[in-house]
């Protein structure tokens, strides 16, 4: 006997029962349901309302990643950030970049584009916030034994390449991310990720929970 396919249902369905007042409500999402991709303390909040209350609790780490190749890698960075609710997303270089790796994460994410480098380089030294680079470059010290400053920028370079000499020239410091097989190294997706939660593990507090 063939067993039937079931197609599992992403998010929730129409409000049940009478629909709250509460302004954070979005009025369609109650009526219609809601099948984002947000977790459940989100669910029927407008898109506005969710962005302010993660604006109460972002995290003092920036994320930057270099764009002179139209990286495939930025969506995956982005959805990383809004993961571990970084401050900011820097995408410098292009503009335009695949956002379907962020699985819609950037409507939430902050994201600030810098033409150059030079030109992120002058917002970061306005801000005041070190950069420390993440690539497995001569010299590197290990991620795994560093203690990241609380406020800085964690900066990628592009796939491949890495980072571009300007970009190296301005950290503050550079770390590398320990291997153990044959490839020479890892995307920026997921050594943003690792990275991410290295300044988590130090700093980060535990995630708030699901109303009931």
């Amino acid at each position: 006997m063939e067993s039937a396919e079931v197609e599992l249902e992403v998010g929730v369905g129409p409000w049940p029962g009478e629909p709250p007042t509460d302004p954070r409500y979005d009025p369609e999402l109650l009526r219609d349901g809601d099948r984002r991709n947000v977790v459940d303390r989100y669910r029927y909040w407008r898109r506005e309302a969710i962005v302010a209350d993660l604006d109460l609790r972002r995290h003092d780490f920036h994320v930057a990643i270099e764009n002179w190749q139209h990286d495939l890698n930025i969506g995956t960075v982005v959805r990383n950030a809004n993961a571990f609710l970084a401050a900011e997303v820097h995408v410098v270089g292009r503009r335009r970049w695949n956002r379907r790796g962020a699985m819609v994460t950037d409507r939430y994410q902050h994201v600030r584009h810098h033409e150059t480098i030079e030109a992120f380089l002058d917002w970061s030294g306005a801000a005041d916030l070190p950069m420390i680079g993440i690539d497995n470059l001569p010299g590197s010290r290990p991620l795994e034994s560093a203690v990241l400053p609380r406020r800085c920028v964690l900066l990628f370079g592009q796939e491949g390449p890495g980072l571009s000499e300007p970009a190296r020239l301005a950290c503050s410091a550079v770390f590398s991310i320990a291997q153990y097989g044959s490839t020479r190294s890892i995307n920026a997706g997921v050594a943003s990720g690792i990275a991410m939660h290295a300044w988590i593990r130090t700093y980060g507090m535990t995630p708030p929970a699901t109303p009931a």
